[in-house]
Formats: C-alpha cells, structure tokens, sequence
C-alpha cells in the first residue's frame, strides 16, 4: 500500500463540471498512480481501511499506509499544467511588454537565451529558482521552451527531475536566425544538436524507474519564420521516428503572420498542416487567429492548444476565441508564456482568461447594441467562460492534451495539491480569503463547498497552497 488520503476532491473531468467529493478515501500505490477513490464509508473503503488495521505492527508498510485526513477546510485539487512558457526568458520575466511581438524578441528574447546558453552557472541559477517558484505556484506540469544549447537544456531536465516538476523540455530549432551569434548554421547541424540532446537525456534519465521519470523532450522548431522548409520536414521525420511530440508556435499575432506570408507565400497553419505537422501529438501556443475555417482542421487532427490570454493581451492583436474552441470540443489548455507574460502563475490565468472572455462578449454586445441582459434576446452565443470552466483549461484540459491525466480518477497520475481555505488558528481563511461565514456554519454541503472554492479562485494564493504530489512524491 502506498499514501491514503481522507477528506475532500475536487476536480473538474469535464469543462463545466465541478465534481466535488466529500468524505471520501483516495488510494495512492507506490508508484504513484490513484488506485481507488470512493466514499469513506463505501464498502471497498472500509475493506482496505480493515486490511490497514489487522496489517501486522512490524509490516514495512503499515507507517506509510496511515491515512492523512485533510482539514475540514482544506480539499485536494489536480495540480494545473503550464502549456506554454520559455524557460530561459524568466530572466527578464516583466520588461518590454509595449513592443510589438518581433521587436520584443529582438530586443529581449535571443539575448535572454544566448546568454543562458553561454553560461551553464547562469543557466543552474535561473532554471533552480524557476522550477521551485513553478511548484510554490501550484504548477506541475510544464512544456517549456528552452534554448538552442544542448547543455542548458540539460540543466533545465536535470532542475525538473530532481525536484520532481513533471513536464516536456523543447531544446529550440532554428537554422534562419536573425541573429548571426544565436542560431545554428544549417538544417543538418540543428537535427544533430537536437539528437545530442535527445540521446543526453535518454541516458541521464535511464537511472531512473519507468514510473519515476517525469521529464520528457519534445522537439521545437520556435515557429516557422526561423526554420527552413528542409529543417522543419526533417524534425517531423525525426518525431515520428523517436515517437517525440512536436510543439511551437502557431497564429499568434498579425506581424508574425505577416512575416510567414511575406517568406513563403502561404498561411502558417497550412505550412503546418502540408508538412505533417498537426496531429495528436503536436502542441500550438496561442492560435489567436482560430477562426470558422480553421476550428474543423485543429479538431480533425486532434492538435492542442495552449491559450495563453496574459501574452496574448500584450503581444497580439486578437484575442483567441476560447468560448467557441471549448463549444467545438477542441483540446485547449493554458499557458503562463513566460516572458511574454509577466507571471509564472496559472491561477493569474484562470483569471485572465474568464476576463478576456467577458471583454469579448461585451463587445458582442455592443456590436448588437444591447446589454449583457439583452442580448440572449437578440441571438447569437454568448462568448463568456465562467471560473468552473478555467480550472478544466488549468488542470485536466492541459494534462489530457498532452496524453495525461489531470483528475482524481483510478489510473491516473496522483499529481495533487492541498489547498487550505481556514485552519484552527485563522478559522476565518489562510491568506487573503476572509471567509465570515466558517465558524458558524462550516462547510458541509457540496454547495457551501462550491461557494467557497469560488472564493478561493478569485483570492486565493500560494499561501493556500500546503502541500503538492507528483507522481505521488511530495514535491512542496
């Protein structure tokens, strides 16, 4: 037996669908993966509550089978996944946000990497502070950009594996840079740094367990302007051979568009789409432009989208239609996009996202002349995401995209964190919460629960945050 845990989960298996579970059991095995949930006092509960209780005192096992009951005011929720974030430029993580997209990578970006890249100490320092301030932010699961460097990549996988961050590391391609000191020379010396660097972590990684592995490459050309026709067809030939999943960027803004057009005469997700590129295993950062045409292509190959509402406020033109990917059943997760947002945190996403929806919907409004109130009235859909819906896009929609759990379900990973909303020494919330309401009624129906996990979305921070599990091994 492995970690037992009573109390309340909360999950959300669906877009729209809190599921919120008191009194319950979750059984973890020792490797890590969630091997029961059901009521405490559910028979198959109290059948493995029994076995713990006649387990003999000397067995090895029963110390660490002791269920840990969690606060009355406390639930365990999945852990929220970062689709989108560039490793390396947390260096200058909040500068340069009044540029547009190309200039602000000119400016910050390629300097931020060639410098990472050029200083394996500065590399050590930036990616160790990074991967701990991602899990005091609540975030397990990452898919970071990193830089063309094999070493600093390797930093960064080492970083993540030690301190148990799960996540898919992209050492960078691009044989078109348009920076003379940071680039590689030609299509074939960019596809031998990416085998160095896929061979380096296959070995570094093969210390390890099946189970206990939690970092994965996955090959990244940065986006089509930097990458020749000839590259970009052999990363795909690459990926599929390795069995390696694929990401970059797709539609993100007008000048980045513009600069794919200008180059090759072509749209660039139907550069994407002939080379092979879009299927189940590929991750799109922003696709701002998704549009009618383009919902049927993203659906049918099954691509994941990581939405990133931060940047994209600043560093795009459009904001991504999240109300119709969610209605058409596309695969859409969140992304922080470090640096072109300005914080690590996804729960600051969550937030951003509902809003930028709500800005959407008024100008939906407003192009029909009538209020929120009115407009139901007078057709069309509503554009708006609710909170329910974002915690989906932060855990479960992100996980399941790229191939894993997000739930608290039977054979899903147990990637987990204890959020507390009150404790006996602060019976009125942990935090900035201010809950008046929990020394005389508590929290005892599903929809005080609701209430109260709402309140927690909108206020809470890391300092709710009392504990994290990936892959079963406490990380925070």
């Amino acid at each position: 037996m492995g970690q037992l845990f009573v109390g309340t989960f909360v999950d959300t298996p669906c877009p729209g669908e809190l599921r919120i579970r008191q009194d319950h059991l979750l059984v973890v095995d020792e490797k890590g993966y969630i091997t029961h949930i059901a009521p405490i006092h559910d028979d198959s509960s109290q059948s493995i509550l029994s076995g713990l209780s006649s387990s003999s005192p000397s067995s090895s096992s029963s110390s660490s089978s002791i269920p840990m009951e969690l606060g009355k005011h406390s639930f365990l929720l999945p852990v929220f996944t970062d689709l989108h974030i560039h490793a390396a430029q947390y260096l200058f993580c909040g500068l340069g946000l009044d540029l547009p997209l190309i200039e602000w990578l000119e400016r910050y970006a390629y300097k931020a990497e060639e410098r990472v890249d050029g200083d394996p100490a500065l590399a050590e320092r930036v990616y160790g502070t990074l991967v701990k301030r991602l899990l005091q932010n609540g975030t397990g699961c990452v898919s970071f950009f990193g830089t063309i460097g094999v070493r600093s990549n390797l930093i960064l996988a080492k970083k993540m594996q030690e301190a148990g961050l799960r996540g898919f590391v992209g050492k960078l391609s691009m044989d078109q840079s348009p920076r003379p000191t940071y680039g590689e020379t030609s299509a074939s010396a960019s596809l031998d740094s990416l085998n160095e660097f896929l061979d380096s972590l296959e070995g570094y990684l093969a210390q390890y367990k099946p189970h206990e592995k939690v970092v994965e490459p996955i090959i990244t050309p940065r986006y089509v302007p930097v990458c020749s026709d000839e590259l970009l067809g052999r990363l795909k030939e690459l990926g599929d051979k390795r069995g390696v999943r694929v990401q970059s960027h797709m539609c993100e803004g007008r000048d980045q568009m513009g600069l794919v057009y200008k180059q090759r005469g072509k749209r660039d997700q139907d550069i994407w789409n002939e080379l092979g590129f879009l299927g189940p295993k590929t991750l799109q950062a922003h696709v701002t432009y998704l549009d009618d045409e383009m919902i049927p292509l993203i659906k049918d190959r099954e691509v994941t989208i990581a939405h990133c509402p931060l940047s994209n406020a600043y560093l795009s033109e459009k904001q991504f239609p999240l109300r119709e990917a969610l209605d058409k059943s596309l695969n859409v997760g969140l992304g922080t996009d470090v640096a072109g947002g300005y914080t690590l945190s996804i729960q600051n996403q969550m937030r951003q996202a509902v809003i930028i929806s709500r800005l959407r919907e008024g100008a939906r409004c407003e192009n029909m002349d009538c209020s929120f109130a009115e407009s139901a009235n007078k057709g069309g859909k509503n554009l708006s995401v609710d909170w329910v819906e974002s915690i989906y896009l932060a855990t479960r929609g992100g996980k399941k995209g790229m191939g894993l759990g997000g739930c608290l379900e039977v054979g899903m990973e147990f990637d987990a964190q204890l959020i507390e909303l009150a404790d006996e020494g602060s019976p009125s919330g942990v935090g900035a919460l201010d809950l008046f309401d929990l020394q005389t009624r508590g929290i005892d129906t599903e929809e005080e629960w609701k209430v109260n996990v709402e309140r927690w979305w909108c206020n809470g921070d890391d300092r709710n945050r009392k504990g994290m599990w990936v892959q079963g091994r406490k990380v925070l």
